[in-house]
């Protein structure tokens, strides 16, 4: 089987973005998460009123994927915005950064994309100056 190429793996970022429960601040966040296995883990935000508890669409990816046994990635595919609107470039924030950083090494893809186009950068490129296993 044949990795998921950047578009397809942004039509599955799209796809999770609809499951998103997000009742305070109607922006609605996907995220498609490609392990070395092939396999792909869809994520969506989740919000709490008490906004704390609340967990962005990246993390959702990752903690499914980590919880199932998987501890190596390529690439995640990250879309957001408003509800109802169009999905738009949405980098992630600085916790699912350091999430990432956690798993992945600085050539793992981040895909932010929108309905028409796609971005594809590094974690690197993200996160320059990495807290990471090496640094304790």
């Amino acid at each position: 089987m044949k990795p998921p190429t950047d578009r397809e793996l942004m039509l599955e970022a799209q796809r999770a973005r609809l499951s998103a429960y997000a009742p305070y601040s109607h922006f609605f966040v996907g995220a498609a998460l490609l392990a070395a296995s092939g396999k792909v883990y869809l994520g969506c935000n989740i919000e709490n009123a008490a906004y704390g508890p609340t967990n962005c669409a990246e993390r959702t990816a990752f903690f499914k994927a980590v919880s199932e046994g998987e501890r190596e990635f390529l690439a995640i595919a990250i879309t957001g915005g408003r509800e109802g609107e169009s999905p738009a470039f949405c980098a992630p924030c600085g916790v699912c950064r350091q999430v990432m950083a956690e798993f992945c090494k600085g050539d793992f893809r981040v895909i932010l994309g929108n309905a028409e186009d796609i971005k594809p950068y590094t974690l690197s490129r993200l996160l320059p100056v990495t807290f990471d296993k090496e640094t304790l």
